[in-house]
């Protein structure tokens, strides 16, 4: 039995929670939120939908308790009107979502939960850190999206620049989810060819590059009021490598002992979580932006209380 639950049912929360119901990806789903209207009203719209579905998926919400024997919990809760109002600073929701860590790690510890959680809050890599210092898990069993999806928008961005699909474009964006993140250009293949030969021929621009990547999500932000699709699709891709115990090499923020921190960087994801951390051959002015974004975020980290 494939078990999901999901603590927060916002936006992001709930177009997870479709896509799991409506794939056959879950067998049974817990749904939490603080608005339990909110998350009765989804619950129900899902099941009316089972009838219609090809699978079927047992929904319940609520209650804590029934998060003890899930594989996966996603943690999605945030504060998107404090993203709004600061233009799209992820750090915004800070405030807030430390808040909702000292609230629901105590309810997760006592669930007895001892599955894989993902991460999707904002400031991703600081508030994930904090959930898992929090929750007591494995650093393994604890990871953020991070910047598997701004990978994904800067393959977005060299596919459009080379008329290519962006799964023909591969390498990393490292680093915070968030302002300090970068793509590691020295990295980035196109078809199998690395990015900065085509540098002289087409007259690449891998700043402005790199800033149409890093504000893609404030340009989909600022069309609809939040960002949903792209994240979910990337929080269920890692869950779903940790159920096939896939040995999935992405980007996504997991714990970097060199730093002391977690951070966007190279993982491979299966049964336990993040299996393990790979180490890239970086460039010296990559690896001096790396540890500035992980320096930015441990800094943070520091500063919230411990959760008792």
């Amino acid at each position: 039995m494939r078990k999901f639950a999901i603590v927060g049912i916002g936006h992001v929360g709930a177009t997870i929670a479709y896509t799991l119901v409506t794939k056959g990806i879950a067998d049974e789903l817990v749904l939490i939120d603080k608005n339990k209207e909110k998350a009765t009203a989804e619950m129900l719209d899902l099941q009316d939908a089972q009838a219609r579905l090809d699978s079927h998926t047992t929904i319940k919400a609520h209650d804590y308790a029934e998060i003890a024997d899930a594989d996966i919990l996603f943690v999605t809760s945030g504060n998107i009107y404090a993203l709004t109002k600061n233009s799209g600073d992820r750090w915004a929701e800070f405030k807030d979502t430390k808040q909702i860590v000292q609230d629901i790690a105590p309810k997760i510890k006592a669930s007895g939960f001892h599955g894989v959680l993902i991460d999707v809050m904002n400031p991703c890599d600081c508030i994930t850190y904090y959930l898992q210092q929090a929750t007591g898990l494995p650093q393994n069993q604890v990871f953020g999206t991070g910047t598997f999806l701004d990978t994904a928008r800067m393959q977005k961005v060299v596919g459009e620049t080379f008329d290519v699909d962006p799964k023909n474009v591969t390498g990393y964006t490292l680093g915070e989810h968030g302002a300090s993140q970068f793509t590691a250009w020295s990295t980035v293949q196109v078809n199998g060819l690395a990015i900065e030969s085509y540098q002289a021929e087409k007259q690449l621009n891998f700043d402005d590059m790199e800033e149409k990547a890093r504000f893609g999500g404030w340009t989909v932000h600022s069309g609809k009021g939040y960002t949903n699709f792209a994240i979910a699709t990337c929080a269920i891709k890692l869950s779903q490598a940790v159920l096939s115990d896939a040995k999935l090499a992405c980007p996504c923020s997991s714990f970097n002992e060199k730093y002391g921190t977690y951070v966007g960087q190279p993982g491979v994801i299966g049964k336990n979580g993040v299996e393990y951390v790979t180490t890239l051959p970086l460039t010296d002015e990559e690896e001096e932006k790396f540890k500035a974004s992980a320096n930015f975020i441990r800094e943070r980290f520091e500063t919230l209380p411990k959760v008792k």
